[in-house]
């Protein structure tokens, strides 16, 4: 014979167990719908993986384990899934989560089930993830998923397996018929159990003495095995983890502990059988046993209840007589709770629904000030305090209550039951236990802020530090230059044979200062414009955004400073550049010397810089209108939209002012090869043209070259994905895609720049991005006007298209950049995040507003 131990506290309320355990388990009528909740156990929701309109079969899986604390769904019935949506489920506050809706079809047809042949020589791991794939977990408390407990950690040495059959509350029998029933599944159950455990020295099932007949059937079903089935006195809350362990074995969970700390692990015997129908029948865990009992029924018994199924569709097969029902309460009366809704479905841990009499269950007497009687303390199981709490959690002293061990609390209710002044104790600490959840969380939070903010603040230094390193580096080259400088007259002073005459080399300084002065300006006049064109670009955003209006007003300050510099700019460049023109014009009619004159390499060189500028200009005129008709197209606010018409104005004028001083080289340069007729053949001003006329045409011709490399490595990526079947191959096709439009358009430039090399061309082709640009602003302005006539409502809606649209090409590019590993993926992440943000901000709104 086992020792028994005896638990501190504890109560003996009238057990009214006999309503319900005279006769078998049988089983009630489908409902039309099934309520099937994706998180019925503790841990992470599982994860549908149905869709609404899909047809499933019983057994079916509809949602998968989302974490390693978490279990899968499964349907109860079949029929046509046609909701997946939050709807009430069991809970104290009347809490909604997601469930899958499913509306049966009454014909219960079963999915094709897999059971394991010969799991004892299945490696423990896949036997595990077989379990949690099953949909597996506690079925006797808080539905702990069997897969986590059956996966102690490493220092856990697990020498005793306890299987739970005390069922020690008030009015419910369904272990105890289930034990009744199917002893011999329960007990096989255990047999697998202990196997996933490494076979602990020590299984045992414990039974109160109230349970007689069930204690046979067990007795009888694990006789000669190694399982001992121990009988004690029946006392409420045996049936607690911590009690039970307690009392079968004397040793104590420590404090905030658990039972594998003591090597020791508690299923509920309803999961031990769950456990034998899914590995030996292949069955997932879709019905359980509940107890439906109450004097305002026609009816009280133990049922077979699917999993989902709605308690109004329970009651209706019980006769219920709601006008005389007290109130309902899901599980029993010592730990269970009212219900607030009928429509609440049966899920894994629901072994009761209570529905007494009004003279079962009066109305509770008012509550009454404490009068310190210590009843509660003495009553208490777990050795707790329960005046000091109640205390404490009048006054929401969270800090005393948890060095009060309030988490100790498995809110038996016996407290309650005990006190004469008729306080819900049990409530208090519940509303406790929430708040100190609540406020951990909210630290946490604030943690996770404050790291946040000293890593930037890091990162802010870091960033300051390289800057500053960089100034002083440009200072000591200055110093270095201006020392270099300054040495450089006296090296002058001493002539050699190959000096130049004084007034060549005054000439010469002069024409480099000018040269410097003109590169400084235009320098000048490139970092101003830079500098606008970010000051526009944060004002669009900002705009965009719904920034404060003080926000707005700084920024377009700012705008208005930059435009004022970049005016200056021009204005100081203008008139060096028109300077500049007087003098070579004078130079021309009155040439220098051919040693005066600049050389071949030095007018190539100057050539290709002006037709880089112009080339550069161009193309940000093309960004420019591409930009402006993108946005047009999407719909954007009517400030973004002038904006962008202000960029495409601005570029206009820089390419006009490029191709001006390209045509202004290029007459320069004819003159002197006109005035140079002393230089040697293959120096004169023939091979300057042809070469200068050329340029154009290597480059384009370079870049054909380039381009086809690319093309032909992009096609051997992409047929390499596609042999591998890789998840990158329709983002390598887009790259090859866009490659050849590219070549293509490269090769039809340089057919027209074979076909015509005169300037005029260029003229023309300016002529035209002006007019595509002036038919970007006036599609701007129409798609302006037209959302100026929108209500309120339709631009909402056309908002959220445009982002929507911006989200798509943005996401596009992420896998383009993650096909091709670009340096930027991160930049262009950051970006879909962002998008990702504000669309779902735009959701939100719209959702609330209807």
């Amino acid at each position: 014979m086992r020792k028994i131990w005896d638990i501190p506290g504890g109560v003996h309320p009238a057990e009214n167990k006999t309503q319900s355990n005279h006769s078998p388990i049988t089983t009630i009528a489908l409902p039309s719908q099934l309520l099937i909740p994706l998180n019925q156990h503790i841990g992470a929701p599982a994860e549908a993986i149905v869709e609404v309109g899909e047809r499933v079969l019983k057994h079916q899986q509809l949602a998968k384990a989302s974490g390693f604390v978490s279990a899968a769904v499964h349907a109860s019935s079949s029929g046509t899934v046609t909701a997946i949506e939050e709807r009430p489920i069991p809970h104290a506050s009347g809490l909604k989560a997601l469930c899958v809706v499913i509306e049966c079809d009454g014909e219960d047809q079963s999915a094709e089930l897999t059971p394991l042949q010969n799991w004892q020589s299945i490696e423990k791991p896949a036997l595990i993830d077989f379990l949690r794939n099953q949909g597996i977990a506690g079925m006797g408390g808080a539905g702990f998923p069997t897969a986590v407990k059956m996966q102690p950690r490493a220092d856990q040495h697990i020498d005793t397996l306890i299987l739970n059959g005390t069922e020690c509350e008030p009015y419910i029998t369904a272990d105890d018929r289930l034990m009744r029933e199917k002893a011999d599944e329960i007990v096989a159950g255990m047999k697998i159990l202990a196997h996933l455990l490494g076979e602990p020295n020590k299984k045992i099932i414990g039974i109160e003495d109230n349970k007689a007949e069930a204690f046979a059937a067990v007795k009888k079903a694990a006789k000669g095995s190694d399982i001992e089935v121990v009988m004690f006195p029946t006392k409420y809350p045996s049936g607690g983890e911590k009690q039970l362990i307690q009392i079968l074995t004397g040793k104590e969970v420590p404090s905030a502990g658990i039972p594998a700390d003591i090597g020791i692990v508690v299923q509920n015997v309803g999961t031990a059988r769950a456990v034998y129908r899914a590995v030996e029948h292949g069955e997932s865990l879709i019905e359980r046993v509940t107890t439906v009992v109450g004097q305002s029924l026609g009816t009280q018994q133990n049922i077979w209840a699917r999993i989902g199924t709605p308690v109004s569709h329970i009651l209706a097969e019980h006769q219920w007589q709601q006008q005389d029902c007290a109130q309902l309460i899901f599980g029993g009366p010592m730990m269970g709770f009212a219900m607030q809704n009928q429509e609440v479905p049966i899920i894994l841990t629901t072994n009761c629904v209570l529905a007494p009499s009004r003279e079962e269950m009066p109305e509770p007497e008012p509550q009454q000030a404490c009068i310190r009687c210590g009843l509660c303390a003495e009553a208490c199981p777990a050795s707790l305090l329960p005046q000091q709490l109640y205390w404490y959690s009048r006054s929401e002293d969270f800090e005393r209550l948890q060095s009060h061990n309030l988490f100790d609390c498995i809110e038996c209710g016996a407290c309650s039951f005990v006190c004469p002044s008729n306080i819900p104790l049990v409530q208090y600490y519940r509303a406790s236990k929430g708040a100190i959840r609540h406020h951990e969380q909210e630290k946490q939070k604030a943690e996770h802020s404050r790291q946040r903010f000293e890593f930037r603040k890091a990162r802010l230094e870091k960033a300051e530090a390289e800057k500053e390193a960089k100034r002083l580096a440009r200072k000591k080259a200055a110093e270095e230059a201006k020392a270099k400088a300054a040495s450089a007259p006296a090296a002058a002073a001493t002539p050699t044979k190959t000096t130049k005459p004084a007034a060549m080399e005054a000439a010469a300084h002069n024409d480099e200062a000018l040269a410097k002065t003109q590169k400084k300006l235009e320098r000048a006049l490139s970092s101003a414009e830079s500098r606008l064109e970010r000051a526009q670009k944060a004002l669009a955003d900002a705009q965009s955004e719904g920034l404060e209006q003080t926000r707005l007003d700084s920024l377009s300050a700012r705008i208005k400073d930059a435009e004022n510099k970049v005016q200056d700019a021009q204005k100081r460049l203008q008139e060096n550049t028109a300077s500049n023109n007087n003098k070579a014009a004078s130079a021309t009619d009155s040439p220098m010397p051919s040693a005066e004159m600049p050389s071949a390499e030095e007018l190539s060189k100057n050539r290709k810089k002006l037709e880089r500028a112009l080339s550069s200009a161009e193309s940000r005129l093309e960004r420019a209108n591409k930009a402006l008709n993108d946005a047009s197209s999407e719909g954007l606010e009517q400030s973004r939209l002038d904006t962008l018409a202000a960029r495409v104005k601005d570029a206009e004028a820089k390419a006009l002012e490029a191709k001006q001083k390209l045509d202004i080289f290029e007459s320069s340069a004819k003159a002197q090869a006109q005035n140079d007729t002393n230089a040697p053949a293959d120096n004169g001003a023939n091979k300057i043209k042809n070469k200068l006329n050329s340029s154009s045409k290597e480059k384009i011709e370079q870049s054909i070259n380039t381009l086809e490399k690319r093309l032909a490595t992009a096609k051997q990526k992409a047929a390499d994905a596609e042999a591998s079947g890789a998840a990158t191959l329709e983002a390598l096709r887009l790259g090859v895609t866009k490659l050849e439009e590219k070549l293509e358009l490269n090769k039809k430039e340089l057919a027209e720049l074979n076909s015509s090399t005169t300037s005029q061309d260029s003229k023309e082709a300016l002529n035209q991005e002006t007019n595509a640009a002036d038919a970007a602003i006036a599609k701007a302005q129409a798609r302006a006007q037209e959302l100026a006539a929108m209500s309120d409502d339709e631009k909402a809606k056309a908002q959220l298209e445009s982002l929507k649209k911006r989200l798509e090409k943005a996401r596009a590019r992420l896998t383009k950049a993650e096909a091709d590993n670009d340096d930027n993926i991160d930049a262009f992440r950051a970006g879909v995040e962002k998008l990702e943000a504000k669309l779902e901000n735009q959701l939100a709104a719209a959702q609330e507003n209807n």
